[in-house]
């Protein structure tokens, strides 16, 4: 029978966590487990990687983040792993980030009576890429590279040629609760109609443009007909890998997240008296990007050598489901809870139907999608009157921005 007792490793290891106690770090050390050096390591390095960046451990496991939970507490909880996020870009952008910064437009090359955006999609390996990668780098948190599908776009304005916002769009997760309720979904019917379903990973404007609150242009742009008719393009007559079955590359509904709590982006957009966007409750605060700050890359390591991957299905490969599913796995071996993946930080859920029976489809009701027509030109046109020209005439300091106050790298 082993000793129970933690090596000298690992007592060296707790000793350091002790000292965290002020910062009600304290920690439980787990009955019966002994962590050799290596693992004992890690633990402190994931402890004191979740304390730097503003959260709290208690003695039972949990954890929460501090701060009163405004957007600003938010956006510092997330500067490290977005710090991480632009350090790991460098390699692949940092030698073009004098070219990329002409696609921004400074104040003065903004005449908002003359803005005329033109949505392009991007292709792999092209300049439109490289950009998309760039912009998405300036959000205030870790912006994912989407999973599965993808299908992006730039939004430009043609008056000056100058970057507006993107649209980023991917797979959705299989499990949403609040969009699984709002659809009312069993588990056949999700896993045949879950292809007519996408995410919006990333979805938004850049400045100076979002001064004069064309983020909601870009919102509005994504459920254009323009949008939906690449989607086709690029999917319709696709064979499922798993279902081994064609795709009709019809694009029903969409799902995105706040990135900051509560929306004030998405909550009253309208069109033509419809609302665009429906929110359905919040996630549950869970997820990895706490981990991924350089730390996500030692348990990875510690992963390929210690733990069994999670994807059991041979179509999908040898690997991990997920990052969160490789996460949970490594934790409990290092001697912390699995519930770590839990950070308290919750996001608002929104569900953007494309169809007027998106829901009764989706459930397999009818096979029959009865989609509103929403050309992008009649959208920029209900967003001029409606946000762009009020806004530009109250509010100009759009006029005093200089792009080059977005350079990362120096």
């Amino acid at each position: 029978m082993k000793d129970a007792r933690p090596s000298t490793a690992a007592r060296q290891s707790l000793e350091v966590v002790q000292e965290h106690a002020a910062d009600a770090f304290t920690i439980i050390w787990p009955t019966g487990l002994v962590l050799d050096g290596s693992a004992a390591a890690l633990r402190s390095r994931v402890i004191e990687s979740l304390r730097r960046q503003g959260f709290v451990l208690d003695v039972t496991g949990s954890l929460t983040a501090s701060g009163n939970g405004h957007k600003q507490a938010i956006r510092e909880l997330h500067g490290e792993a977005r710090r991480a996020a632009i350090e790991r870009a460098r390699p692949g952008l940092a030698r073009h980030e004098q070219r990329l910064l002409r696609y921004f437009a400074s104040g003065a090359e903004i005449q908002p009576n003359r803005i005329a955006p033109v949505l392009k999609e991007v292709l792999p390996d092209t300049e439109d890429e490289l950009l998309f990668r760039y912009a998405r780098l300036h959000w205030s948190i870790p912006v994912s590279a989407g999973y599965g599908r993808r299908l992006r776009f730039l939004v430009f304005d043609e008056s000056n040629g100058k970057l507006i916002g993107l649209i980023g769009l991917g797979d959705p997760v299989f499990s949403l609760g609040p969009r699984d309720a709002w659809i009312g979904w069993d588990s056949q019917a999700k896993r045949e109609r879950l292809r007519h379903v996408m995410d919006a990973f990333v979805l938004g404007a850049v400045p100076p443009y979002a001064r004069l609150l064309c983020g909601k242009l870009v919102a509005l742009l994504m459920i254009s007909d323009e949008v939906r008719d690449a989607f086709s393009r690029r999917y319709a007559g696709r064979t499922s890998l798993i279902s081994e079955r064609p795709f009709d590359g019809r694009l029903v509904l969409i799902t995105t997240s706040s990135a900051l709590g509560r929306s004030s982006l998405y909550n009253r957009l309208t069109f033509r008296d419809r609302r665009v966007f429906l929110s359905v409750g919040f996630t549950s605060g869970s997820g990895e990007f706490h981990f991924s700050n350089g730390i996500y890359r030692d348990l990875l390591a510690f992963a390929r050598e210690r733990c069994t991957p999670s994807a059991k299905h041979e179509r999908w490969g040898n690997g991990w489901r997920s990052r969160r599913e490789l996460v949970r796995a490594v934790l409990p071996k290092l001697g912390l809870s699995r519930e770590l993946v839990y950070h308290g930080v919750r996001r608002e859920i929104f569900l953007v139907p494309l169809a007027d029976n998106a829901a009764s489809f989706l459930r397999g009701e009818t096979d029959h999608v009865e989609p509103f027509s929403a050309p992008a030109a009649e959208l920029f046109r209900w967003f001029r009157e409606r946000w762009l020209l009020p806004r530009a005439s109250r509010d100009q300091t759009y006029r005093d921005f200089d792009p080059q106050t977005l350079r990362l790298w120096g």
